[in-house]
């Protein structure tokens, strides 16, 4: 049985296009060349944060987040860059009786934007909030702690299979690959998304028909 769908946030179930534009205007540089250096750093497996360095050696994220919102230009997002397909498939999986949390690498502030969106789901939560980030295996069992059901009953849906699908799998977890964002497509053909990915889609709108087939196949 599935009892519970677990999602990650960025590129998820939020198109992060207009986070790293406005990371690249505060580097000075144009958002193309950003993006470009961004999609060769995650090519050749290397953190992201690492395309920060690329255009300012000894860059941290941190200071700099507290840099912009002191400057009146905080990190954020709302409802225009939630993907079309998040608050419909939230709805329906809670409609057929699934827990619905939200949990990823994501700040404070974040986790604030999040709930006040008000999003159809039962529990929403970050590494900051946490104090313990993916892909530490730690960050998924904390997950399990929450959820009303076992990590065999659980789905992690995630677009990195470095950060979201690998150690969710260890925990125990069944695991959805969805193939959108910048890791989404590059990694696409990795030998693990077929390996650990329970689940591989390119739509959320796919998961209330694998939670139905699952959910039937196992009453």
């Amino acid at each position: 049985m599935i009892g519970a769908v677990v999602f990650d946030v960025g590129e998820t179930l939020v198109d992060e296009t207009r986070e790293y534009g406005t990371w690249a205007d505060w580097l000075g540089v144009p958002r193309h060349t950003f993006v470009s250096v961004f999609g060769a750093v995650i090519a050749n497996g290397q953190d992201y944060r690492e395309t920060f360095q690329v255009f300012r050696p000894g860059f941290n994220l941190a200071e700099e987040r507290k840099a912009r919102a002191e400057a009146g230009q905080p990190e954020t997002y709302s409802e225009e860059d939630l993907y079309s397909d998040v608050r419909p498939a939230l709805s329906k999986l809670r409609e057929m009786g699934v827990w619905v949390g939200i949990v990823g690498n994501q700040t404070v502030r974040s986790g604030q934007i999040l709930r006040g969106l008000e999003l159809p789901t039962d529990f929403i939560a970050t590494s900051d909030d946490w104090g313990v980030e993916k892909p530490s295996t730690a960050f998924f069992s904390k997950i399990v702690e929450v959820a009303p059901c076992g990590a065999d009953e659980i789905v992690y849906v995630g677009d990195r299979i470095d950060n979201d699908v690998t150690p969710a799998k260890v925990v125990g977890m069944r695991t959805a690959y969805i193939q959108r964002g910048p890791w989404g497509w590059i990694h696409r053909d990795k030998p693990e998304v077929a390996e650990l990915s329970d689940w591989k889609i390119r739509d959320l709108s796919e998961l209330p028909e694998i939670v139905a087939a699952e959910n039937n196949a196992s009453a």
